[in-house]
């Protein structure tokens, strides 16, 4: 059952000195944008409404709520169809401006978060967006949404409806200064329209939202078409100006990845992120490219880079000892690996926030690092405390002997032993053998040659491929010995890390602990930063927690991109400016011809 809605008559929140209320709240200082901005940065308010914009997808969808655990879920329903209290400026590190709430007020500490809702507001039949409805949709996705959203929503103590359109949240006990605006994020769905007893099952019928598209047409696993709703209430508040252009927005998926290419190259979808230096270096010479249809662009972006690896699950026992951890990412060999597939395009990643201030690494750790750290003693290797710890190179032959013979020796340590060309374990004789879970060609070609990399040790690693469905099922469950996986950072990491690599999220079906890590010194950091008042507080203890999940082994660093490749059919344009997130495709519109 969804608890009691609590009302203004209940008991009364006691309220911390607040500040006003504002058009917008930033997690460390203040909003870039005055009350009286005109639209985003990175938009253009001039751009041309109209005409249609085809996007691909690699993968399947079972579903259309992307909120629950069950199925996996269509793209881009959050945003284009539901939305939230306030809207993200995505030229700053975390900050958020009214959208469905005209204002927002907050205390000092902020234990408590008052949001007004816009009076404009409106689901897509016409009913207005009320405080039941946000308090409404609190109560279910704490109850019954995907793990992140109950880990986050449970920390509120009470809501209560203010008046006639406010909303109050009382967040004392919890010392989270992001949780207003994970509030402030959260999605709000329509009370009227959503039979709570049935919301965890998956289903093709679209949830009611307050965005500014509808779902006009579906075909499961197929496609998804989205179609502007001409009575959309936000079209002009400033946050939204430039944004939301096309008419009809289509989202076609592709099941395999040269397929997919194909399909760009036809011109059956307009935009196309590209990942794969060898296909951006030798793929993309068609008629059209030459011709200039076609254009290639490289996007700046000022995010941390985001930690893709292959990820160790270490519940399993085979993985469980830090140091076999360690010696596999010995065998990995970037190096030949860059060189012969990917054109030396790719940069080495050496920290999960890679590329910004948060990273640490090739920096020593600051007496604040150390102060939270002392707690945690070994939590953290020195050459890692110290900043000389980097990610080993090799000499690019597919054959470094230097590396191999750490890795040995390590595996020595941990009670393993080679017999003949077989590594085996000393205590149960038994080899040393592990399945890499694979998805994509991509992933399937990458799985392949570490395999072969960990051959050279005795070790058997066999790929096992599986449809993108079943991948899911699998990675939610945690079962699978390892998989490559990629997590996305943002400036302002916050509540999200829990669900990334706090203990709780390591026994959460759907969560993103992947690895099962359970450390009360991640905790810790994860506390630390959610506490922190100030940006510099804020990075120390990002970086202690960088420190610690390095430390762990608990993946094996892959690589990222400099820039975002991004290859566009000429009849969609976009703004020059380039948001501190990079590239936005709601900004983008379809260029008229004479």
């Amino acid at each position: 059952m969804l608890g009691a809605l609590a009302t203004a008559g209940g008991a009364t929140i006691r309220r911390a000195r607040a500040s006003a209320a504002r058009h917008a709240i930033a997690m460390h200082g203040d909003p870039a944008w005055a009350e009286n901005f005109t639209h985003p940065a990175y938009a253009n308010p001039a751009a041309p409404k109209g005409g249609r914009f085809v996007q691909g997808v690699l993968g399947t969808f079972d579903s259309l709520n992307p909120f629950i655990v069950k199925g996996v879920p269509a793209a881009n329903l959050r945003g284009y169809v539901t939305e939230s209290l306030l809207a993200r400026g995505y030229d700053e590190p975390f900050t958020l401006y009214a959208l469905l709430a005209q204002s927002v007020e907050t205390d000092d500490a902020r234990t408590v978060v008052t949001f007004t809702i816009d009076p404009a507001a409106r689901f897509s039949d016409g009913k207005p967006v009320t405080a039941d409805d946000v308090i409404f949709s609190w109560q279910l996705l704490r109850d019954k949404g995907r793990p992140n959203y109950r880990i986050y929503y449970k920390k509120v103590a009470k809501a209560e409806r203010v008046g006639e359109r406010g909303v109050r949240f009382d967040l004392s006990g919890v010392a989270d200064r992001e949780l207003p605006l994970i509030l402030g994020l959260m999605p709000v769905l329509a009370k009227h329209a959503i039979d709570p007893d049935r919301f965890e099952d998956t289903s093709f019928t679209p949830l009611l939202g307050s965005g500014p598209y509808i779902v006009d047409a579906v075909k499961p696993g197929a496609n998804v078409v989205f179609k502007r709703d001409p009575n959309y209430w936000g079209r002009d508040l400033p946050i939204n100006r430039g944004l939301w252009n096309f008419d009809e927005v289509r989202f076609d998926y592709y099941r395999d990845g040269n397929t997919y290419f194909e399909a760009f190259k036809r011109g059956l979808y307009d935009v196309r992120v590209e990942v794969d230096p060898s296909r951006w270096q030798t793929a993309y010479n068609f008629p059209a490219v030459r011709e200039r249809r076609v254009l290639k662009e490289a996007f700046p972006y000022g995010l941390p880079k985001g930690m893709s690896g292959l990820v160790f699950n270490t519940r399993r026992s085979t993985f469980s000892d830090v140091r076999v951890r360690e010696a596999l990412l010995l065998l990995f060999d970037f190096e030949w690996l860059n060189h012969n597939y990917f054109f030396d395009l790719y940069r080495r990643t050496s920290s999960y926030f890679d590329g910004c201030d948060l990273s640490s690494h090739g920096i020593a750790a600051n007496d604040d690092e150390h102060t939270l750290l002392a707690r945690f003693p070994g939590a953290v290797r020195p050459d890692i405390m110290d900043g000389t710890w980097s990610p080993p190179v090799t000499d690019g032959s597919g054959r470094d002997r230097t590396t191999l013979h750490r890795a040995l020796a390590l595996l020595d340590a941990a009670g393993y032993a080679l017999k003949g060309t077989r590594l085996v374990s000393r205590a149960t004789r038994q080899p040393f053998r592990f399945e890499i879970l694979a998805s994509t060609r991509e992933q399937e070609r990458l799985a392949l040659a570490f395999s072969r990399n960990v051959r050279r040790a005795g070790i058997d690693a066999p790929v096992r491929v599986v449809d993108a469905t079943q991948f899911e099922r699998r990675k939610i469950t945690f079962d699978f010995d390892m998989l490559e996986y990629r997590w996305e950072q943002s400036l302002s990491p916050g509540n999200e890390q829990s669900f990334y690599w706090g203990s709780a999220a390591a026994t959460q079906e759907g969560s993103r602990n992947y690895m099962g890590v359970k450390s009360r010194a991640i905790d810790a950091m994860i506390a630390a930063l959610l506490a922190a008042r100030s940006r510099p507080g804020f990075v120390s203890a990002v970086r202690a927690l960088d420190r610690v999940l390095l430390s762990g082994f608990y993946v094996i660093p892959l690589y990222h991109l400099p820039v975002q490749w991004i290859a566009r059919w000429k009849r969609i344009n976009h703004p020059q400016k380039t948001s501190l997130f990079g590239y936005l495709p709601e900004t983008w519109w379809h260029e008229k011809t004479a």
